[in-house]
């Protein structure tokens, strides 16, 4: 492999006017493309294989026209403290609200609440429900300023008017803390190369890489129904990633330039060498993100496979665009040790200098290593305890913050009707097969009334067949509560009975139903997800290494990382901890699918930087070192820019935690918490503890195996057996 990247990086270094139009025309293509597409919407949210997808399914096939994935929006009005809803004047005024809600061309049906039971027992609250025939990503500006303008026109009579339900949807932003976190990297990368012309390739590249990601989602979002978090999630990981590769392709170079090749020549080794690497930790990556298929959440499939594609861009720019960048910078990009002018000159390259902080780092830990490795676990299991604590559900108006009409209008439906009214179950009795369909649901009916922690239960309405019935069931806990869950599964147990008794299908649904079974379909699939992925990663990191031992040390060095952020998550967004610090208005659960989808991620990740930094070990072992101070040599030569590489993709995360959209906001604080984990406590000090104990049998591996697997030569060694240009350019002139 890296004879033939080498090959690679000299083509992109030579034909560097092909090699630049080709991403230039790939990027305005994939701009077309994402210019003339329509604008995404929410991606549908389905979840195979559960009952309350089951029940949805069916309520779609016998309820026709009912809207049942449309937007939906409640009303709610509060009478002035003395007065009722049910006085003259606010009856006339809410009336009228509901004729002016019923206008829009979008409108499904509105709701009156003094026909439909709409009105609180002391008569206070009142709340119109509005169903549209669209979803709340694909709603018109006109129909929500229709209802934002209704309520205001409420307001002027002296009600309190707010607004809850996904009408109001809008498409998440990242805010202009991302542009920060961009900025953050770029003074990263100057400090790094001690050259601007340097450190902007990296994001020059990267910025073109997440481009193409970016408009090719966006130009394909509505043909394969990818929603608005699919690009904002594909273009935080493709950013990061995309300028640690070119990062560590341009410090190579740098490296090689330092030793005296030729600019060609050193494009091509830097390609073959450090682009190894590149392409097994996107590998990684990759395997991660795709990985998420075996969930079977199809929303959670395609932003994996999404974010997946944009790491393979951000893989071959690194290959081809920085060699050929490199080549129009010619001698602007220094050798390894040498400042521009601009920031002060510096010493030359190859004059001699003192341990750098990297060498002088593994003296240290190769020095000591059992009290680093103890002190670096202990400290990530303490940071894990949180995770024994997590509590996982999907994000309702309860979790907005104070400030927001959602918020407002969920807690004034709590006041006036229960905390269980926010998020009522819908139960579907299907009696197609039934003798009798009526008394089915009479009686599905009545054992779910001598449930405990009912509050109401709703007469059942049939559809025109009378074969197949709804059931509104409104419990007495909030929605996320463990005592609502109980109650779902206590209704699904009496639905067993009534099917045994009957044949009858009796199935519950409705968002809270659908957020227990997302939770359990999660917790089913992390065991067999992280078997597929640590798995295929522990044998590609058996290939590239060529060990037993430091692939295993890298999984279960992962796991130590990933547990550790889960619990920083919880404790910041559970349990709100330093949650004026991070912005967080208000703690709940944490999001059903943010903790897998932050699995995957952190494992490519951290693969990376264990390709990165054990890589230029194996390379310094393999030519003769002992593995101690191939572990110093290897932290010499990459220590600086692992850094680097790390502050970059925790500064790119922290860019997303200002996002509005909380999923959004979990995962970008949680992949930069992980990041600083797994890179400056497991990478940096666990890892090279682990292997100055382990020494020679850290590369022990088996003599079959050896034979049997293929030599991919990561370290490059094929490069250092053939002839360097400049060697047969001296034969030539001796001769």
């Amino acid at each position: 492999m890296a004879t033939f990247l080498y090959r690679l990086g000299r083509f992109a270094f030579r034909r560097r006017h092909f090699t630049a139009l080709f991403w230039v025309a790939l990027l305005a293509l994939a701009g077309a493309g994402a210019a003339g597409a329509p604008a995404a919407g929410s991606s549908s949210f389905s979840i195979p294989g559960t009952e309350a997808q089951k029940a949805f399914d069916l309520l779609e096939e016998r309820f026709p026209g009912s809207s049942a994935d449309g937007a939906t929006a409640r009303v709610v009005f509060k009478a002035p403290s003395g007065e009722k809803m049910t006085d003259a004047d606010h009856r006339k005024t809410v009336r009228n609200a509901v004729a002016e809600l019923g206008d829009g061309s979008e409108v499904a049906r509105v709701t009156d609440p003094y026909q439909g039971g709409g009105v609180s027992e002391d008569g206070t609250i009142a709340y119109a429900s509005v169903s549209y025939k669209v979803s709340g990503m694909e709603l018109e500006d006109s129909s929500r300023d229709a209802l934002e303008g209704a309520a205001e026109d409420a307001r002027g009579s002296g009600l309190t008017v707010e607004i809850g339900g996904d009408a109001l949807q809008a498409v998440p932003h990242t805010g202009s803390a991302e542009i920060i976190g961009i900025g953050v990297a770029a003074v990263v990368l100057v400090i790094t190369f001690g050259s601007l012309l340097a450190a902007g390739l990296p994001l020059i590249t990267a910025i073109v890489g997440v481009g193409i990601g970016v408009a090719s989602i966006t130009a394909l979002a509505s043909t394969l129904d990818l929603g608005s978090t699919t690009s904002i999630l594909a273009s935080m990981i493709g950013l990061a990633v995309g300028i640690d590769y070119a990062l560590f392709v341009v410090s190579r170079y740098r490296a090689e330039l330092a030793e005296g090749r030729e600019r060609e020549e050193a494009a091509g080794r830097a390609v073959g060498t450090a682009g190894s690497a590149v392409v097994f930790a996107g590998l990684t990556v990759v395997i991660a993100l795709v990985g998420l298929a075996v969930v079977n959440i199809p929303m959670l499939t395609k932003m994996g496979v999404a974010a997946a594609g944009t790491v393979a861009i951000a893989v071959l720019i690194a290959l081809t665009l920085i060699p050929a960048l490199l080549g129009y910078a010619g001698r602007r990009v220094r050798p390894a040790g040498e400042k521009s002018k601009l920031l002060g000159g510096g010493r030359a390259a190859g004059k001699p200098q003192r341990p750098n902080m990297g060498t002088r780092w593994a003296g240290f830990v190769v020095r000591r290593p059992l009290a680093v490795l103890l002190l670096g676990v202990i400290g990530l299991g303490a940071a894990a305890v949180p995770a024994a604590s997590l509590e996982l559900g999907l994000p309702d108006d309860g979790t907005q913050p104070t400030s927001t009409t959602q918020r407002r209008a969920y807690d004034l439906l709590s006041d006036g009707f229960g905390p269980g009214f926010n998020g009522p179950l819908v139960v579907v009795v299907d009696a197609k097969d039934s003798d009798d369909p009526t008394a089915v649901f009479r009686q599905a009916g009545d054992d779910i009334k001598g449930l405990d922690n009912v509050v109401s239960v709703s007469p059942a309405a049939p559809n025109k067949a009378g074969d197949t019935a709804t059931i509104t069931v409104v419990p007495d806990a909030k929605p996320s509560s463990v005592t609502t869950e109980d109650l779902v599964h206590d209704i699904r147990d009496t639905g067993a009975d009534i099917t045994a008794g009957t044949g009858a299908d009796v199935l519950v649904t409705g968002s809270t139903a659908m957020n227990i079974d997302v939770s359990q379909k999660l917790n089913d699939a992390l065991l067999p997800y992280l078997i597929l992925v640590v798995g295929l990663a522990f044998l590609l990191l058996i290939v590239v290494f060529r060990s037993i031992l430091v692939p295993l040390k890298a999984a279960l060095g992962f796991l130590l990382s990933v547990m550790a952020a889960l619990g920083a998550v919880v404790a910041v967004y559970q349990w709100g901890w330093l949650s004026g610090l991070m912005g967080v208005e208000e703690t709940g659960p944490i999001m059903s699918m943010m903790p897998i989808f932050m699995v995957g991620v952190v494992f490519g990740l951290a693969m990376d930087y264990e390709v990165f930094l054990v890589t230029r070990m194996r390379e310094a072992y393999v030519h003769g070192e002992k593995p101690r101070q191939a572990v110093v040599t290897g932290f010499r030569y990459s220590a600086r820019v692992v850094t680097a590489a790390a502050v970059i993709m925790m500064a790119v995360f922290s860019g997303f935690i200002g996002s509005s959209d909380s999923m959004v906001r979990m995962i970008g604080f949680g992949l930069a918490v992980a990041v600083l984990f797994d890179a400056f406590v497991v990478r940096m000090a666990i890892v090279p503890a682990v292997l100055a104990l382990l020494g020679t049998k850290a590369w022990w591996l088996p003599k079959w195996l050896d034979r049997a697997l293929p030599n991919v030569d990561v370290e490059g060694e094929a490069l250092r057996t053939q002839d360097d240009p400049k060697d047969e350019d001296r034969e030539l002139v001796r001769a």
